[in-house]
């Protein structure tokens, strides 16, 4: 039985594993965008071409969450987004019309901050709640004070000072003690009843005379509460008991205290007593004492860099890290994902930060696994029923089966059986392993790529003279980066550091070559290795024979670097991380000890990445502002710009072995917008004239500067990130608004307010400096003042409108491009016209999409009309976006057309010949006679400025072309014109670009019939 339903699931989900997405839509799900708003734009979403629906997370979040990454309850929908009949709706419309449905999944940490019923358990019980192993917490933390507690860093001053404030408060309610802190309930452990309720008790006794039932029942209670299993108790009946006795308790002191007035009355005027006069230090001694004996250290929010003794997501005390390599966690915060997957409603998943994960490539084996078996459950229920009992056997050997072809063979295509894409950021040559169990990434080396051909190499020097010049200083990008990853390990993530150091330490005791090696010398030695590690992490485990030859060429490259840095410590501490970290274990060491090791390591790797993007994306893309556009998730500033080889092999890499990896551009994570970036890469195109720009802005803004103590406010390098930001960001077109410019306005200033605090140079979120933000603000409020600075905005206004159409270019170019590229195209949300956001919340704001179906809609018209025509009239109005739109749509009808070709279809890079044979990028995709072929140009400011434009411009330069193409027609999927190639001058076949770009300024040819 097992072995046919097995044969018989494998066909099925090999046969639809084939039809991955051609194309997906990303929608931010909050309490202003729900289920029912989704559902009204999916009709939209399939006439433009889109193939999958691809939602934010909409399990139950913290109240208020506008993202989702901060589930509290993984069972449950999030309220604010909809019920589960919305949900349903939702997904029965996708069905409709044939569109996929891929959804966020956050494995790695949860939100704590409120309505957390895990977490809530974790700080009533301690070691001895029923999910004390969800979390990753260290109970035995370096400080002794925190044994067997959680560190809880949520007070806005010291410990001591808030409580003789009053503003920690016991407060009861349905049987229940609590500690409340302004919106935090906090639950009292369970056995500190008894010393809420067992003071003062005489008075009721007087009251209510000694026989009296319910003084009785009160003090049945309090012994019921000193047989309480300990909260330290971990042996797994006292903690079923625990749990189970500590809620029968509070169940019958709520039916206690509802029944009767004199002890309600006797439980209110405890509570009132603990709870202390602020002005009586010595009148909160109660609440001290009941405090002290739970399971958490309340603590001032400066203390959790040092002392946080539970793994976060980055350094966010809110988000709580969970140990989903446990199989029960697994199944818990899965639950509901497979419920979607099995009933057909969910098609594919996101992964979010797996690089957080304890072990990446055994959590996607398991994804896939469980994906199969309750594809295979949900079948076996329908033949059998949902209540046969030979289930289990059959699971058992179902997973068996499952194991023996995909489990032990990387190349098994079930493996991939269920479409998964992981948010992993490539740093420089860092690659995804092959041995994952996903189809690739969310597409940020993409973005980085497809944008650094925009960038023009040549203006490097001079771009970089300017910036040097402008700050009056050099500063070095990865001795940059290689400060701020130190600077994150001093202070925000000083607690993970502590943490690694102290373990550390204690495996060089097992060894007498090592044991001398000292605690502060390790953890020199810890920091140093991670502030060099050149990628996010590496991705050792215990399970695989051999460890993979990149993660080895980074530890060993890293070492080697250590050593070279540190030439007075004694390189035998490098080489003593470097066995461990390459699983290079001693021979007399115990199998207990080898484990012991390996944990540290696979514990290290938790640590690189969040340190590196704190370091990174978070601080020093912030501060190297040479040019921004450049500073982009995934993106690399040190490297101006990437090769038309560079980005071909890229796109071969990918078709050949991540064809369904997503090709983004904007997500709701970017730091600026594809439009932005795109404008901005014009500035490669006229480096002598921003750096006069930059010096006149300067100048003219010079008296608006405020010289605090602290140095000039804004400093040089804020003063440039904003002139980039003025021009990156200014709205589309020669005359805006009143209102949209008094917007971009305020949207400007509140992006400084945060970059600057993201910087952490003069001002941070954990150490604001007011006079410096005030400053900064007036400045950009002086800026944006006509009275003051007219001819300031007169000129960024007269420079943005110059490189303006070269931006919109750019933009149109790059999304041919992806639209064109191996992978699957990724659109966020309301993109698919100009957008010029910023960082978020910026990149948040709500979309329009009536006007965009309507505008759809006429575009439609048009070209079925007069395609020709609606080309020209596109392009000679480039500022509305229309043309994006335009570009965008035929773009993923061509992909739905051409399915087959953009699933697996080969990539040819295509050579230019002729004068701007450097300013073109062009490429084939092939596949059983279908051809698709896309050039766009590129550094164009200079043609658009002279009389001709693009036509003129590219007379003269041609895409060379394979001999077979020769007797090929193609028909150009935008204008609609047949286009055949012709025989160049040396008699190969070619393709020339000036009559193609003389109707629309980019090329995407597909092989015609005619």
């Amino acid at each position: 039985m097992a072995d046919g339903l097995y044969a018989r699931v494998r066909e099925e989900l090999l046969a639809t594993a084939r039809d991955t997405p051609l194309s997906t839509y990303r929608l931010q799900l909050h309490q202003g965008f729900r289920f029912q708003d989704a559902r009204a734009v999916v009709p939209y979403l399939a006439r433009l071409g889109v193939s999958d629906l691809y939602a934010s997370p909409y399990l139950k979040a913290t109240p208020g969450s506008t993202h989702g990454y901060d589930c509290v309850d993984h069972q449950h929908l999030n309220p604010e987004v909809g019920s589960a009949e919305d949900h349903q709706a939702l997904c029965q419309t996708l069905k409709q019309h044939h569109l996929g449905h891929v959804v966020d999944v956050v494995p790695n940490h949860m939100g704590i901050e409120r309505l957390n019923p895990l977490w809530f358990d974790v700080l009533e019980n301690g070691p001895s709640s029923l999910y004390a192993k969800y979390f990753d917490i260290d109970w035995a933390p370096v400080k002794a004070e925190l044994r067997d507690k959680v560190l809880l860093p949520i007070l806005g001053d010291q410990y001591g000072i808030v409580l003789e404030r009053g503003e920690l408060k016991l407060a009861f309610r349905e049987g229940a003690f609590f500690i409340q802190y302004y919106d935090h309930f906090l639950p009292l452990a369970p056995r500190q009843y008894a010393y809420v309720l067992s003071q003062e008790l005489a008075g009721l006794v007087a009251k209510l005379g000694e026989g009296h039932p319910q003084l009785i029942e009160l003090q049945s209670i309090l012994t019921a509460i000193e047989h309480l299993p300990s909260r330290t108790e971990t042996e797994r009946a006292k903690v079923i008991e625990r749990n189970r006795e500590k809620e029968v308790i509070k169940r019958r002191l709520a039916a206690l205290v509802e029944t009767s007035p004199e002890v309600a009355a006797f439980v209110a005027a405890r509570v009132a007593a603990v709870n202390g006069t602020p002005g009586n230090p010595r009148s909160f001694d109660q609440l001290d004492t009941l405090l002290s004996h739970c399971s958490y250290r309340l603590a001032h929010w400066r203390v959790a860099g040092e002392e946080i003794n539970y793994r976060r997501f980055f350094d966010i005390n809110g988000l709580a890290a969970i140990r989903v390599e446990d199989p029960d966690v697994f199944d818990e915060a899965h639950a509901r994902i497979f419920d979607w997957l099995r009933e057909g409603c969910v098609t594919g998943l996101r992964i979010d930060h797996p690089d957080g994960l304890f072990d990446p490539t055994a959590y996607f084996l398991r994804l896939q696994e469980r994906f199969f078996l309750e594809r295979a459950k949900a079948r076996f229920q329908a033949e059998h029923g949902a209540q046969d009992a030979r289930w289990a056997a059959v699971e058992q050997r179902l997973a068996q089966r499952w194991q023996e072809e995909a489990g032990q063979d990387p190349a098994s295509p079930l493996r991939k059986a269920l479409y998964v894409v992981v948010e992993k950021i490539q740093g420089g040559k860092e690659r995804i392993p092959e041995v994952w169990a996903v189809h690739g990434t969310t597409g940020y080396r993409f973005a980085n790529a497809v944008g650094g051909l925009f960038v023009q190499p040549e203006a490097e020097k001079p771009l970089t003279e300017t910036y040097h010049r402008f700050l009056g200083e050099s500063p070095d990008f990865e001795q940059l980066v290689y400060q701020k990853k130190q600077f994150i390990m001093r202070t925000a993530m000083s607690s993970e550091i502590n943490m690694l150091a102290h373990e550390l330490n204690r495996i060089s005791e097992m060894n007498r070559r090592t044991r001398d090696f000292t605690l502060n010398s390790l953890r020199r030695a810890l920091v140093e290795f991670i502030a060099l590690f050149p990628v996010y992490r590496t991705y050792v485990d215990g399970w695989r024979p051999e460890l993979d030859a990149r993660d080895v060429q980074y530890i060993e490259w890293t070492i080697s670097r250590a050593k070279a840095n540190n030439a007075i410590t004694n390189t035998s501490i490098f080489d003593f991380l470097s066995d461990i970290l390459l699983r290079r274990y001693p021979e007399h060491l115990n199998e207990n000890e080898r484990a012991e090791m390996l944990r540290f390591a696979m514990k290290l790797q938790q640590v690189t990445g969040p340190v590196m993007a704190k370091g990174l994306e978070d601080t020093s893309f912030y501060i190297y502002n040479r040019l921004v556009s450049l500073n982009e998730v995934g993106g690399e500033p040190e490297h101006f710009g990437i090769s038309t080889a560079t980005f071909h092999q890229r796109n071969q890499e990918r078709a050949d072995h991540w064809p369904a990896s997503l090709l983004t551009t904007s997500t709701h994570d970017t730091k600026r917008s594809e439009d932005v970036r795109a404008r901005l890469n014009v500035l490669t195109e006229l480096p002598d004239v921003w750096r006069q720009k930059v010096q006149h802005w300067a100048q003219l803004n010079a008296r608006h500067v405020t010289l605090l103590a602290s140095g000039a406010a804004p400093s040089r390098n804020d003063e440039y990130l904003l002139y980039q930001t003025l021009v990156g960001a200014w709205p589309m077109g020669e005359h805006v608004p009143a209102k949209e410019f008094e917007a971009f306005h305020h949207r400007v200033r509140d992006y400084m307010a945060k970059a600057l605090k993201e910087a952490k140079v003069r001002t941070s979120w954990t150490s604001p400096d007011a006079d410096y933000d005030g400053a900064v603000a007036r400045f950009v409020d002086a800026c944006f003042d006509a009275k003051q600075s007219s001819a300031f905005l007169d000129d960024v206004r007269q420079f943005k409108r110059r490189i303006e159409r070269a931006g919109q270019h750019n933009a149109v170019g790059q999304l041919v491009l992806k639209l064109a590229s191996p992978g699957v195209v990724d659109t966020y949300q309301g993109c698919e016209l100009w957008d010029l956001s910023l960082v978020d919340p910026d990149n948040r704001r709500p979309v329009d999409y009536t006007v965009r179906a309507k505008l759809l809609e006429a575009l439609d018209a048009e070209a079925a009309k007069d395609r020709q025509a609606l080309c020209s009239r596109l392009v000679s109005h480039m500022d509305d976006g229309h043309v994006k739109l335009y570009v965008l749509a035929e773009g993923l009808r061509l992909r739905q057309r051409q399915a087959a070709l953009f699933r697996a279809g080969a990539y040819r890079a295509l050579e230019l010949s002729g004068p701007r044979s450097q300013a073109a990028v062009a490429f084939a995709r092939e596949r059983e006679g279908a051809v698709v072929l896309a050039a766009v140009p590129r550094f164009t400011l200079s043609a658009l400025e002279e009389a001709g434009g693009l036509a003129r411009a590219y007379e003269g330069t041609f895409v060379d072309l394979p001999e077979a193409y020769g007797g090929m027609m193609f028909q150009d999927v935008l204008t609609g014109r047949q286009v055949r190639p012709e025989r160049g001058a040396t008699g190969g076949v070619v393709l020339p670009l000036a009559p193609l770009l003389s109707g629309f300024p980019v090329i995407l040819l597909e092989r015609s019939s005619g």
